[in-house]
């Protein structure tokens, strides 16, 4: 147990601390801030030509009006001359200018463009307001009439879940998901290969095996690679779960946060369930084919190509779900769903569908368990002899050498 922890504990700390892995961590949250900078660039910069001024001589009426709509209003602007001369300089996109006697109150718009139907309504509401309480103070009412006049109308909503909200969803979901199988997936595909291949007929592998067995050794490698992938997969999640927080607060994204929250809340269950688990083992069962392509190249420098027959299997395991994405309850997909080195791709479309129930889920996670398990310790037993092999044989002599030395 010591010396597989050594070979673990080796690994994976020769994984993290390299560049590769620090870049690849944070390359989706270096492009996520990018984005939002320039979008809040971008909005920044048009936030004042966008917003409008507000100018009355009645300045506790302009105040009011500022505090409700704060967020469409220039409060710098307080005069009317002002007002044009930014208008004028494009500094705002137009005014509005309010005058309220005894009778009435009105208001007059000049601008570039016209008012946004969010700020006519939200004007229109406030002069109402205004206007109602004119004429209640001009009609004399008792308190009695008065109370019953301010007498309002009760609206309630009750809205059903839409199915096509649902399929939304679903699709956003299964998107998610297989893209972080699949570019996960490919990049450990080639660090394992490349691990592997680095070492292919060197010395040192001969000192290795003389103090520890192969088996205990390349289950050392693998569960170091492992290490690395939940690390990555936990960063993900705290960066993520950080970045929706963030997200519902900030001016550039809250309002679509506020809007959509079925549709998010509902992509973040089918993402952080069994679908997490099935995202893990699919990536350590193609390490694992990954590990056996490197240990099959003739020497270091075949490392680049050693990863191909893992990266062409994950291709077509990715590519083969696109037929079904609207219809998982094919026979092909049930069959596949249960398929090793398929199964990570294919039972999480019934999970999201809801079209597999927990005992199906249960069988094919038990069917991707055992067949990592196995072939771990297969090809362990095996890689000794494909690690001291350096003749150039081609791919499916030394997997046939291979297979030889697994039945020793």
């Amino acid at each position: 147990m010591k010396k597989w922890w050594i070979v673990t504990s080796q690994t994976y700390m020769r994984q993290v601390k390299s560049w590769s892995f620090f870049f690849l961590v944070l390359m989706p949250f270096i492009f996520l801030g990018i984005g939002v900078g320039i979008g809040y660039l971008g909005m920044n910069s048009s936030t004042n030509h966008d917003k409008i001024a507000m100018v009355s001589s009645d300045q506790k009426l302009r105040q009011q009006y500022i505090k409700q709509n704060k967020d469409d209003i220039n409060g710098k602007y307080q005069t009317e001359a002002s007002a044009k001369k930014a208008l004028k300089h494009k500094d705002i996109s137009g005014y509005i200018l309010i005058k309220s006697d005894a009778k009435q109150v009105s208001a007059n718009y000049y601008g570039d463009q016209n008012l946004s139907n969010e700020v006519k309504t939200n004007l229109q509401l406030f002069l109402g307001q205004i206007q109602q309480s004119n004429n209640l103070q001009n009609a004399q009412l008792s308190p009695a009439q008065a109370t019953s006049l301010a007498t309002n109308f009760s609206l309630k909503e009750h809205v059903k879940k839409q199915k096509s909200d649902d399929s939304t969803i679903r699709q956003i979901s299964f998107w998610i998901l297989v893209g972080m199988v699949y570019m996960i997936l490919i990049n450990y595909s080639s660090i394992t290969a490349q691990e592997i291949a680095s070492e292919k007929g060197t010395k040192i592998m001969e000192i290795i095996f003389s103090s520890t067995s192969a088996v205990k050794y390349f289950v050392g490698k693998i569960s170091g690679v492992m290490l690395v992938i939940l690390t990555q997969i936990a960063v993900y999640i705290i960066g993520g779960g950080v970045a929706l927080e963030v997200a519902k607060k900030i001016d550039l994204t809250k309002d679509f946060m506020r809007d959509n929250s079925h549709l998010v809340n509902g992509v973040i269950d089918n993402l952080f369930n069994v679908n997490l688990l099935f995202l893990f083992l699919g990536v350590v069962i193609y390490t694992i084919l990954s590990a056996l392509s490197g240990a099959l190249v003739a020497k270091a420098e075949d490392a680049p190509k050693a990863a191909q027959p893992a990266i062409m299997l994950s291709m077509l395991a990715f590519f083969a779900t696109f037929p079904f994405v609207a219809d998982p309850d094919v026979m092909v997909v049930k069959v596949l769903s249960y398929v090793p080195f398929f199964s990570s791709y294919f039972m999480p479309i019934r999970v999201i569908n809801e079209t597999a129930g927990p005992v199906e889920v249960v069988i094919s996670l038990v069917i991707l368990i055992a067949t990592i398990l196995l072939s771990s310790y297969y090809i362990g037993k095996m890689y000794k002899g494909l690690m001291l092999q350096t003749d150039d044989r081609g791919f499916f002599k030394a997997l046939k050498t291979g297979l030889s030395y697994g039945r020793l």
